[in-house]
């Protein structure tokens, strides 16, 4: 894999996404049984909103972003945003 490949571009548009919710689980029989924008933003400023939630409700929320080769897909899920803040942490 090329070097190119495996860069991420934490300044690339992202949104934060939460979706509806009931007793801490997702809500399938919401009326709109789709995420919404809580934050738009940079993936950066994403991920550090996201990790600001409390760690019981993360898995309720996931970033979307424009896909970044084969790291990064276009749905991040709260256990991949995890790796993704690691991942920026270890490159700053």
């Amino acid at each position: 894999m090329s070097e190119e490949r495996l860069q991420t571009n934490f300044s690339a548009a992202a949104v934060l996404k939460k979706w509806p919710s009931k007793n801490n689980e997702r809500a399938t029989d919401a009326r709109w049984p789709i995420p919404y924008m809580v934050f738009d933003g940079t993936l950066d400023e994403c991920i550090t909103k996201f990790l600001a939630l409390p760690a019981g409700q993360r898995h309720l929320y996931e970033i979307h972003t424009a896909p970044q080769g084969d790291l990064v897909p276009k749905i991040i899920s709260a256990e991949l945003a995890v790796e993704f803040a690691r991942l920026r942490d270890f490159l700053r």
